[in-house]
């Protein structure tokens, strides 16, 4: 049986694969197309699953208010990737450019966050946003404010707990992308007359777009399926896609209208990652040739 399997390559690739080819069809691709068979049924009465063919979970989402909820989240998912770039780029400029000994403690309190459960630290940022919390305190100690800030319950609160949460996952990319930077290229610059704001424009920008790129898609895909944040740091007020599904499954017991929505995000998820990789694709043509 040896024989067989080393004389035959196909064979043998197949044997490699296989645990890790079970392992998704068991854990991925049979949960999903069960999902996309469930948004095809219809409720029944006591919130069972009736197998029913309809289309009716999908024309539902064409109301006004679940157009509303599914455009904020794009719109919160957008502006927390714009967020962390903004701040998750001069910090990963600044950790690649430190020197030997500060770079491992930068790299560390990139890392630090993932060592705490993302509840607990969510729970932290309500200590600090909260009427009563600590920034509010702080503010009417010092007579800055007359009356504590509204803080919690909007969607800035919801894009802060997400800054928050998502700020790792796109400084690690940029970091990756900036230490690769052939630093040659920038002294080249130097000597022909180019500026830092020209040499960044010109140079560091473009060439740590893939960086950029994989940052951005890694805060946005997650950002639209984190419900528990929005579900703390948004109360009642803030209603997002991933907080609509979730209710769907556990409250209104409507799971064929929640796996509805579950596929139109998935679709909408694969949509992103598959542009980013035409992108990037591109980018690294350019690049070779």
């Amino acid at each position: 049986m040896k024989n067989k399997v080393s004389k035959n390559p196909l064979l043998k690739y197949l044997t490699t694969i296989a645990p890790a080819l079970l392992w998704m069809i068991i854990f991925f691709v049979l949960p999903l197309f069960l999902i996309l068979v469930v948004s095809f049924c219809t409720r029944g009465n006591t919130g069972n699953i009736v197998f029913n063919f309809t289309l009716s979970n999908y024309t539902k989402l064409l109301n006004p208010l679940y157009i509303d909820i599914f455009i904020n989240s794009i719109i919160i998912a957008v502006y927390t990737t714009l967020l962390c770039l903004l701040f998750g780029y001069p910090f990963a400029f600044i950790v690649a450019n430190s020197s030997k000994k500060l770079k491992p403690l930068f790299l560390l309190l990139i890392i630090l966050p993932f060592w705490t459960n993302s509840l607990v630290r969510t729970y932290a940022m309500i200590v600090l946003l909260r009427s009563e919390g600590i920034i509010n305190t702080m503010l009417l100690h010092f007579g800055l404010i007359k009356s504590p800030l509204h803080l919690m319950y909007n969607n800035t609160a919801v894009m802060i707990g997400m800054l928050y949460m998502m700020f790792p996952f796109m400084v690690l990319p940029l970091y990756t992308s900036i230490e690769k930077l052939d630093k040659r290229i920038l002294d080249a610059a130097s000597d022909l007359g180019a500026g830092p704001v020209r040499k960044f424009l010109k140079i560091t920008l473009p060439l740590t777009k893939g960086g950029i790129l994989s940052g951005s898609l890694l805060v946005f895909v997650p950002t639209l399926g984190l419900f528990f944040i929005t579900d703390l740091m948004g109360g009642s007020k803030v209603v997002l896609m991933s907080n609509l599904i979730k209710n769907q499954f556990l409250t209104a017991r409507d799971w064929p209208f929640g796996s509805a929505i579950s596929v139109i995000l998935i679709i909408v998820m694969v949509a992103v990652i598959s542009y980013n990789s035409k992108v990037g694709g591109k980018k690294e043509k350019k690049e070779v040739l």
